[in-house]
This record gives C-alpha cells, sequence and structure tokens, in this order.
C-alpha cells in the first residue's frame, strides 16, 4: 500500500502514471490461451478450450419447443412504452412505465383514443373525473391519444432446443465487465469444459494480459463492442451461449440482437436495468489521473467491501487470485467514462427473443434488485434468479450454485403442444389461455429447495416477494455498470 501512495505522488509531480497494463505472462499453463490481434497494435488474451468428447448425432433431428414471438412495441413522444403480445392479448394489459417522477398506467388494447362516455384519467384532486366530459375536454382527450411516435412489431418463431456439452455446434462465450479479466470465470470455464463444452472466454482491452492503448477512444463502448464482435465471429458455432457479468452484459446483449440466428440462450449475471448507457458526471472516476493512482488501494478496498457479500480471507484470496479490479487507473476512468450507448434502451431489450436466464445477488451494491425486475419484465423470455447468498462477484462467491444454475438453463427446453391428443377430444373445450402456447410450459430448475424458484414475469409489473432490500450502494458507485 506505502508503494502506492508514493507512485500516486510521484504521478502527481510528472503527470504520467506509472499503474499502466501490458500483456503479462500468465501464470497458468499457456495451454488453452490465444493472443488474438483485433487490430494493429490491439491484442486480446483469449482462453479457448475444445474438449474431448465423443462424436454424436446431429442434434438438429432431436427434440425441442418451438416459441412463438408476437409483440407490438410502441413509443409515444412523452416517454410512454407500451409493450403488447399479441398472441397472449386475451385481456388488457397493463403496462406501467417510469415517466419522470411520476408513474403512466395505460390499457394496450386501447390504444387508440377513447369512446366518449368512459372513464376518463384521475385529476391531481384525486378525485375522479366525470363520465361526460366537456367538449373542450374530449378534444384534450382525443390530442393525448395521438399515434405513436414509434411503433416495432415482432412476428417469428425460435426454436429453443437442449443445449449439451456433447454437442459439438455449441459454444459458450464468457464476457467479464469493468475492472475484471477472464480469471474471474475460472471456476466456470473448469465446470464446463469437463462436462465436454467448448468454452471460450476472454480479456477486454487494458484488462488482464490483453494489451492497454493509452488513448481513452480505445476504451468506449463501440471500441469494446467491435473487439467482442471480433472475437464472436472467430469461434462462433451455430448455437452460442452468452453469459455476460455487469457491463458485460450490454456486450451480451448486443450480440444477441446482432446475432439472433446464432445466439441461442443469454445469461445476464448482475447486469443491471435495460437502460441506455450514460456516464455519470458526479462520480469518483472523472477524477484526474494521478489522483485516481494516490486513490487505488482505497478503491480497491471499497470494491472488495462493495462487491463480496462477506469480506474474509477467503474473499480476498478469491480477489487476488482471480485478478479481479486489478487495472491501470487510466484504463478505469475510460472505461467509466466511455459507457456511452444510447441504443441500449428499453425498446432494444424488448426487441430480444432469445431465451435470457438473469442472476442477481441480493446483496449487491452496485446493482439493485429492482433494476433485473424491470429487465425481466420487458424482456420476452426472461427468467430471474436471485442468490440470496450473492452479491455482486456471486460467481466467485457462490459457483456450485451458478454452475448448477447455469447448466439446468442450458439444458432447458420448452415443451411442444401435442395436437393429436386435441384432435382425439373434439368435444372438450380448451379452458386454456393462449398464454401457454406461447411462453415455455416448463423453466429450469432451481439447484436447491432453499432457492426461490425461476419468475417469469409478464410485461405488467408484479410486487415483489422478496423481503430483504439491497444494500446501499457505496461510495465507488456511479451510473454506469461496473
Amino acid at each position: 500500500m506505502l508503494t502506492s501512495f508514493v507512485d500516486g505522488i510521484f504521478c502527481c509531480f510528472t503527470g504520467k502514471s506509472t499503474n499502466v497494463v501490458v500483456p503479462v505472462e500468465s501464470s497458468e499453463p499457456t495451454d488453452g490461451f490465444e493472443f488474438v490481434e483485433v487490430k494493429p497494435g490491439r491484442v486480446l488474451r483469449v482462453r479457448h478450450i475444445i474438449p474431448d468428447r465423443p462424436v454424436v448425432e446431429e442434434p438438429g433431428t432431436g427434440e425441442g419447443g418451438t416459441v412463438s414471438c408476437k409483440r407490438k412495441i410502441s413509443v409515444y413522444r412523452n416517454g410512454q412504452l407500451l409493450i403488447e403480445n399479441v398472441n397472449e392479448a386475451t385481456h388488457p394489459e397493463l403496462v406501467r412505465y417510469q415517466n419522470g417522477d411520476s408513474t403512466v398506467d395505460m390499457e394496450v388494447s386501447n390504444c387508440e383514443s377513447p369512446v366518449v362516455g368512459q372513464a376518463t384519467e384521475t385529476p391531481a384532486g384525486g378525485q375522479a373525473a366525470e363520465t361526460k366530459p366537456a367538449p373542450q375536454e374530449q378534444q384534450q382527450v382525443h390530442r393525448r391519444r395521438r399515434k405513436p411516435k414509434r411503433s416495432i412489431v415482432i412476428d417469428c418463431e425460435r426454436k429453443i432446443t437442449c443445449c449439451k456439452g456433447t454437442h459439438p455446434d455449441v459454444a459458450l462465450f464468457f464476457i467479464h465487465g469493468v475492472g475484471g479479466s477472464l480469471d474471474i470465470w475460472r471456476s466456470q470455464l473448469d465446470f464446463f469444459s469437463q462436462l465436454g463444452y467448448e468454452v471460450i472466454a476472454m480479456d477486454l482491452a487494458g484488462h488482464g494480459a490483453s494489451s492497454a492503448p493509452r488513448i481513452p477512444a480505445a476504451y468506449t463502448f463501440y471500441a469494446l463492442a467491435e473487439d467482442v464482435r471480433i472475437i464472436f465471429k472467430r469461434y462462433a458455432k451455430r448455437r452460442n451461449i452468452l453469459v455476460g457479468h455487469s457491463y458485460g452484459v450490454s456486450f451480451c446483449t448486443f450480440l444477441a440482437h446482432e446475432y439472433p440466428e446464432q445466439v441461442h440462450k443469454l445469461v445476464m449475471i448482475n447486469g443491471g436495468g435495460p437502460t441506455a448507457l450514460e456516464p455519470s458526471l458526479c462520480s469518483v472516476f472523472n477524477l484526474p489521473t494521478c489522483v485516481l493512482n494516490f486513490l487505488s488501494p482505497c478503491l480497491t478496498w471499497s470494491f472488495l467491501m462493495a462487491g463480496f457479500a462477506h469480506q474474509g480471507t477467503r474473499e480476498k484470496k478469491l480477489l487476488k487470485e482471480n485478478n479481479a479490479f486489478n487495472v491501470s487507473s487510466f484504463v478505469l476512468r475510460s472505461m467509466m467514462s466511455g459507457q456511452y450507448w444510447p441504443e441500449g434502451d428499453e425498446v432494444y431489450h424488448a426487441e430480444i427473443t432469445v431465451p435470457v436466464l438473469l442472476v442477481h445477488g441480493m446483496y449487491d451494491k452496485f446493482v439493485p434488485v429492482q433494476e433485473d425486475q424491470r429487465m425481466a419484465e420487458i424482456l420476452l423470455l426472461g427468467f430471474l434468479k436471485v442468490l440470496d447468498d450473492g452479491s455482486h462477484m456471486v460467481m466467485m462467491e457462490c459457483p456450485d450454485v451458478v454452475n448448477t444454475l447455469l447448466h439446468e438453463f442450458f439444458l432447458w427446453q420448452p415443451a411442444t403442444a401435442s395436437k393429436p391428443k386435441q384432435e382425439a377430444a373434439p368435444t372438450k373445450t380448451n379452458t386454456k389461455s393462449p398464454e401457454d402456447t406461447s411462453r415455455p410450459k416448463t423453466a429450469p430448475k432451481s439447484p436447491s429447495k432453499s432457492q426461490p424458484d425461476l419468475l417469469r414475469p409478464t410485461t405488467a409489473p408484479k410486487t415483489t416477494n422478496i423481503a430483504t432490500e439491497a444494500p446501499a450502494v457505496a461510495d465507488i458507485k456511479s451510473k454506469g455498470k461496473k
């Protein structure tokens, strides 16, 4: 720690950073590690494991379920977002959208102008409006019910099959967040490679053993997303599963949106809500690089306190061995200020038709649980799992639980309704709602009985059953994702 303070003082006088990340020699065996030059002078370390597995038949002819993805997304000029699941619209749905300080509720099935004589919106005084408004009030209502600014219709069918390690056309991609490295996935890489999966993990620019350019433009979202795209196109198979943590979830979402046919499933671990990324103006990471160098021991200690549910010897050992939060102050500052992605809003996430598993640590002090709940409401095929014993680095704190949960999600496939049974009994009326034909009938199994089941929220928000609220945010938290 004393050396870090001395380096910080030296940096204040010289104006140069002494903590520069360069490709280093890995302490692990070199087998499975590759260095890929995505651009001239921009080299990323990639761990690629191809396990020995027996030859099996192509899974294309095996069992699988087909999910119908039909929904209409409308965006109005006042900021309202209306999502209508067309094949489920037996009753009007209520969609709640946070618009500034007020919450607006509207019926999806009644997007046109209301009929004269129906009840209008409740005034601020709390009393209900009259059933027959005046002509001027009718004109105001008609002005509110104008056409949406943007309307998107999704109509497709996805075939979701079981992804086993013996299938040669399946690949798993792991993407870390700010301050991490591919070493944080050590338990997951070992677990799934032993099961026969082909796994690919990468170090983002400036992290781990990847090269660290000395320009801030090298760490913007678009620059890092292009690196991830190149790695994905290099190692992608016919069916690919993306696993992202924190800021890495944004890159997984970007790939799932750009390559919907190749991305089969998606896992978001403490990724936050479906909001467009924008750097925070009031953040400790906006301080000069020399000051961040001087405060680097405090930042590392704060990350340990906020990133783990317990701060013991085991957590300190995990933080050191997995090379987490071991980046230069210049890279850390550039990463946080470069999180600008205006396209990644709620509409962008609502367009994703890939099955998504959301894993959230209850004691996460960086990402509140309400953000992941909102993400599950926006996604068409989203399953939310909250782990009571985990925090922001839940895959390092609870590796066995996370591995089991991910594996069951990889093996999950929706059940297909059998048509012969319906034809055999024509006299019986089918009382099931159309929702059963569009959503999976089975969800991934829970790894332990003590944990809550996976939730498949509808478009309408539900009251949370979680009694424990997420802890307060640490001092180093900013609006950007970690």
